[in-house]
């Protein structure tokens, strides 16, 4: 078991470092909601299924990411404050590589 260190920027500006498991197979929304940087029922409504853009961020650091899938690439052409940069945390799962981290929630939409 080893824990990977993530920088999370939460939507009111606040920075959080916290540590999160890389053997539970959990994505940034489930550590989001799991470390309640967000308000309940803000984050996640579709269940991470990439329906929604509810937990939507940006990805500051230049981790290497996987590619974004057909599904995540179509929700985030319809979400609001898309940048460059952004990336649905329920698509970006922990993982050694991705110690490090430094991400920023949106804003809710």
């Amino acid at each position: 078991m080893s824990d990977i260190s993530i920088k999370i920027t939460d939507r009111n500006g606040t920075l959080h470092e916290i540590q999160a498991p890389t053997d539970m197979a959990m994505n940034i929304m489930e550590v989001v909601r799991s470390y309640e940087l967000a308000e309940e029922g803000t984050i996640g409504v579709c269940g991470g299924m990439a329906m929604c853009a509810s937990c939507q961020c940006y990805v500051n650091s230049n981790h290497e990411l996987p590619e974004m899938s057909p599904d995540e690439d179509l929700m985030l052409a319809e979400a609001f404050h898309v940048k460059d940069n952004s990336r649905l945390g329920c698509q970006i799962h922990i993982n050694e590589a991705l110690d490090g981290l430094e991400i920023e929630l949106a804003p809710e939409s």
